[in-house]
């Protein structure tokens, strides 16, 4: 006999199942169980989250494993462990549960109140050059994103030698074929649980915009050419960099030599013993590795081809894509080392760096004295390091992407370090060296423009958490255009609205426009173009 029950009661008993975001301790159902968060003035938030199996023992570079349910509540309050790595940028500031193997992690901040408001999604990856960065930096906190109407996550991936040795054995042992790219398939795997997900944060599956900076730029250009993420993501927004740069993604075998060559480094003739050395020694042993020692390669998993092939015949993610890239990216070391920055030293840096191209070099890069060289050299430095591959993405995108693209060039360099931070002398991340004789971390000169990452905090409305510099009225006004652009931009795929300047789409068959985010941020045409053409042009020979 089937037994009939009052609407009202069907109603009270569905509600006891959907999200309860409305309370003093926040809980969600989600796929694996119920997790219990937090609320932080009106901001629920979950912290911690597991989206993948923890990557240990056996699982040490593997594909990411699905997390196994649990019965019960299971604490969400605060962050999980970061990625191992070691101490590259001595300035990140972290609020990590440690450093751990097991670190496939992602937090949540969400204003809903019910989990049926179908609300847009950013999810943000960290910078860090694939080799450091977590999710808890206070610069990335998506609270701020939260109280504009977006659900924000972060999420952890793995580093390194851990997120992208490639080894023959791995790629064999693999179900398709492919090694290296872990950290890369960590992101693809918290998309798809975030797709899976995210309703039951209050946030809408269809409207996923996912974001990043420097590396985690990179990891956008690349989650929307792989076939396993393009068609979760609505939109994209990439701050410094891509894939599409001056050096290439790597073939299988080249990455699978790199690895077999770490392999030998630490005596090590199999994975199985690969896989038994503890954590620790198998960071301590990349000490010395620098950067590009694990390299992305085109694995015929992640990436069935290169992603600058992807990119040219369209078939990547046909989103629209906010991106851009700040006014001192790098400093004019990169091209003169030691040199002192004078007009005779620079045209002698060209005359090495290009050859027969050198005379073209100085023709576009020009400078007629010593002050204008040392302008120069830093422009040079600045698009060969990162400018060039963000301007090249942005440029594919808008021919074969089939969505708008808005490009911004940020200028507004940093304020004072307040008084109390005494001799402390800014980082490549983003805050300060307090003592440069126990720490590696090298300084940087003083900027001459808004230097690599210096946006993020501007961006994401998270100026008040970095207590390092003297904010200014002005910075803050910096901060709310910029803001509000992103937040327009993840909720409807367009940058423009009430309060900001209008913003044009890039149209290769006119004039580029490009927003100029500073103190005045305005449009504006173009005017490097032939920078970006040249070095186009020098890298396809």
């Amino acid at each position: 006999m089937k037994i009939k029950f009052p609407f009202f009661l069907l109603m009270f008993i569905s509600s006891l199942t959907n999200a309860q975001l409305n309370t003093a301790t926040p809980r969600v159902k989600i796929e694996n169980g119920t997790l219990e968060g937090a609320d932080e003035s009106g901001i629920k938030t979950f912290k911690g989250v597991s989206f993948s199996a923890p990557p240990v023992g056996n699982l040490r570079w593997r594909e990411p494993q699905a997390v196994k349910n649990w019965s019960g509540i299971r604490k969400a309050d605060k962050f999980g462990p970061r990625a191992m790595q070691l101490n590259v940028f001595g300035d990140m500031n972290f609020r990590s549960d440690g450093m751990n193997e097991d670190c496939l992690y992602l937090n949540v901040w969400t204003p809903a109140s019910t989990g049926n408001e179908k609300l847009p999604v950013l999810v943000y990856f960290y910078g860090g050059g694939f080799m450091a960065g977590d999710g808890s930096e206070p610069r990335y906190d998506g609270e701020s994103m939260a109280r504009k109407g977006i659900v924000a996550i972060t999420v952890n991936y793995r580093l390194g030698v851990f997120g992208f040795l490639s080894y023959p054995e791995l790629t064999k042992e693999s179900p398709h074929h492919a090694s290296g790219n872990y950290g890369l398939l960590d992101q693809s795997a918290a998309l798809q649980w975030v797709q899976k997900n995210i309703a039951a944060f209050g946030g809408d599956p269809k409207r996923i915009t996912i974001a990043g900076e420097s590396a985690g730029s990179f990891s956008v250009s690349a989650q929307m050419a792989s076939p396993l993420s393009k068609n979760i993501i609505a939109a994209a927004i990439g701050e410094s960099g891509s894939l599409l740069g001056l050096n290439p993604v790597v073939n299988l075998k080249d990455a699978e030599k790199a690895g077999t060559d770490f392999a030998t480094t630490v005596k090590a003739n199999s994975l199985t013993e690969l896989r038994a050395m503890p954590a620790d020694q198998v960071l301590k042993a990349t000490a010395t590795a620098g950067f590009g020692r694990f390299p992305i390669c085109v694995d015929g998993y992640f990436f069935p081809k290169s992603p600058l092939e992807i990119y040219e015949k369209g078939e990547q993610a046909h989103v629209p894509l906010l991106v851009g890239w700040n006014s001192q990216e790098m400093v004019y070391q990169m091209i003169l080392g030691q040199d002192k920055p004078t007009l005779e030293n620079y045209k002698k840096a060209i005359e090495k760096l290009y050859g027969e191209k050198s005379a073209e070099a100085l023709t576009i890069y020009s400078a007629s004295n010593n002050e204008e060289a040392e302008q120069v050299a830093t422009d040079l430095a600045s698009d060969r390091f990162i400018g060039f591959s963000t301007w090249k993405w942005s440029n594919l995108q808008s021919k074969t992407g089939g969505k708008p693209v808005y490009r911004y060039l940020y200028a507004r360099p940093r304020p004072q370090m307040r008084a109390e931070m005494g001799n402390a002398t800014a980082g490549l991340a983003g805050g300060v060296i307090k003592d440069s004789s126990a720490n590696k971390a090298p300084k940087m000169p003083p900027a001459r423009g808004a230097v690599h990452s210096a946006e993020i905090e501007y961006a994401l409305g998270n100026l008040p958490t970095n207590r390092v510099y003297d904010w200014q009225p002005e910075d803050y006004k910096v901060s709310e255009i910029m803001q509000t652009f992103f937040a327009n931009f993840i909720k409807t795929g367009n940058p423009n609205g009430l309060g900001v300047p209008q913003w044009s789409a890039v149209d290769n068959g006119k004039a580029v426009q490009v927003m100029h985010i500073d103190v005045n941020t305005r449009s504006m045409e173009d005017r490097n173009g032939k920078r970006y053409l040249f070095m186009d042009m020098s890298a396809k020979k």
